[in-house]
């Protein structure tokens, strides 16, 4: 145990605690949308800060590590490059999602597909988000244990107190500016890394000469199908992923949207190049280490300067703890807003809205603690909850924006076929392949059949879905999405 180290990250995660203290004070938490959009008066650069640090977590950190320290980095620029084509599409939708006023992925759906549509999408969304906030528990008690001489799973619930802490705190308002703190301070911190530590491999040419066989190739030994079924759950996830969604309406108009995703393109390869380099550095550093401490065992092994190991250390921690709080946000508002809010007889107050959302944030904590106990390790789970999401989600939401003949039995059966094939494969297959490649096509094959035999609800897009030009009239606005558009009655 280093002494600086855990100096070091018992000071970040101080930090972390007063920020979610600050922004919990009334005067900045006093509406239901102040605690889920920030107010929309998040700066650009905190937005891309905290879309970065969202979306990079354990998933990242831990699982994206263990799998270049175990296939290679050629292998993993697959692996990763879900994530950068999935920010284009994001892109070309932003204005969309900011226009279309939207709390939840399943309120847009609703827009296109009806209530029944909106309801399954909302229950699937919890049972994989659940999952997704159990694997940050779980990444985030692996580094306490790391640094602090802990054991994993008590330090599982060190990071689930402090997770659960900064969600209920200032909601969006403390996630978004710690998520810009942390993303600065990790990206600075690996970046200064890599030099450091291929001064220990002899430069780039010892870095790859060392490397076993399988490592130097483009598959890293995986077949083509299995390679595939790595690639598709990050992409997916990231085209549906509720936080991107809830962050893009955050957003002080559309321009701005546009310009966070843009800059968030960006930003994603000053973390994933670092990753990839140290990751591929451990396999000869660090040749009996776990794959999963790939990254963060060479800032524990004194390869680099320890003041620099601790802020890597800490902010990496510190990523995992901000990530699980958004996802702790964002199931949070399926149960408030597709939930409560759209069956309430009357207009639910911001106060009911906001005790309502911490309440079940609590809960879903607890789910999520039990539920990573049962995962091995976290790039199971990762996977698991990755693709019930995506396959899901992704082929409806792609419909809602561009297929004006899908149908709504068509869009419930293909989110129920995805669910039910991906979760018969993991319990069932015995298979290296993971449940992608099996469900996705399953899943967009019955959306494309049903659709051209049942009709659709409307021949047009709703408004709030088309795809707006830059000052024009209609729901372009800075101010949209106060209201639940899916609530208006159709004509």
């Amino acid at each position: 145990m280093n002494l600086v180290h855990v100096s070091i990250l018992i000071l970040y995660l101080l930090g972390l605690i007063a920020t979610g203290i600050w922004f919990s004070r009334s005067k900045k938490i006093s509406t239901g949308d102040d605690f889920i959009f920030a107010g929309r008066q998040l700066p650009t650069v905190v937005m891309v800060g905290t879309l970065v640090a969202t979306w990079v977590g354990s998933g990242t950190i831990i699982g994206g590590a263990s799998f270049v320290y175990s296939y290679g980095p050629l292998a993993s620029l697959i692996f990763f490059a879900g994530t950068p084509l999935g920010i284009l599409v994001l892109y070309v939708l932003a204005r969309r999602i900011r226009v279309s006023g939207s709390y939840t992925v399943p309120q847009i759906l609703e827009m296109r597909f009806g209530i029944s549509v909106r309801m399954l999408a909302a229950a699937i969304t919890i049972l994989a988000y659940i999952g997704i906030v159990a694997y940050q528990f779980t990444g985030g008690g692996s580094i306490i244990a790391l640094v602090t001489g802990l054991t994993p799973g008590q330090g599982a619930i060190i990071a689930t107190l402090i997770i659960t802490f900064l969600a209920l705190g200032g909601g969006l308002k403390s996630v978004a500016w710690s998520d810009f703190f942390s993303a600065a301070i990790i990206v600075t911190g690996l970046l200064i890394a890599v030099p450091l530590v291929l001064g220990h491999t002899d430069g780039f040419t010892g870095w790859w000469e060392n490397l076993p066989e399988d490592a130097t190739t483009f598959s890293g030994g995986l077949s083509a199908l299995a390679l595939l079924g790595y690639f598709l759950p990050t992409f997916l996830l990231i085209i549906a992923d509720q936080n991107m969604y809830q962050r893009l309406g955050a957003s002080k108009d559309p321009a701005a949207a546009r310009h966070a995703m843009a800059g968030m393109f960006f930003a994603s390869f000053l973390i994933y190049f670092p990753v990839i380099v140290l990751a591929t550095a451990a396999i000869t550093l660090l040749p009996d280490g776990d794959p999963g401490d790939a990254v963060l065992g060479l800032a524990s092994a004194g390869l680099m300067p320890t003041v620099l190991g601790g802020l890597i250390l800490a902010s990496a921690l510190a990523f995992i703890i901000t990530t699980g709080s958004s996802f702790l946000l964002s199931v949070g508002s399926n149960i408030v807003y597709d939930g409560f809010a759209r069956f309430s007889r009357g207009e639910l107050s911001d106060r009911r809205r906001i005790v309502t959302h911490r309440l079940t944030i609590l809960v879903i904590a607890v789910l999520a603690y039990v539920l990573g106990t049962f995962f091995p390790t976290v790039l199971e789970l990762q996977m698991y909850s990755y693709t019930v999401y995506g396959v899901a989600l992704v082929p409806p939401l792609m419909a809602a924006f561009f297929w004006r003949r899908a149908t709504t039995p068509a869009v419930l059966t293909s989110m129920g076929l995805g669910v039910l094939v991906t979760i018969g494969w993991e319990q069932l297959a015995d298979s290296e392949l993971n449940a992608v490649i099996v469900s996705l096509p399953a899943a967009v094959v019955a959306l494309v059949v049903v659709s051209l035999v049942t009709t659709p609800r409307a021949e047009a897009l709703p408004d709030e879905l088309a795809d707006a030009e830059p000052g024009g009239s209609g729901p372009d606005a800075p101010d949209s999405g106060t209201t639940d558009p899916s609530t208006r009655k159709e004509p």
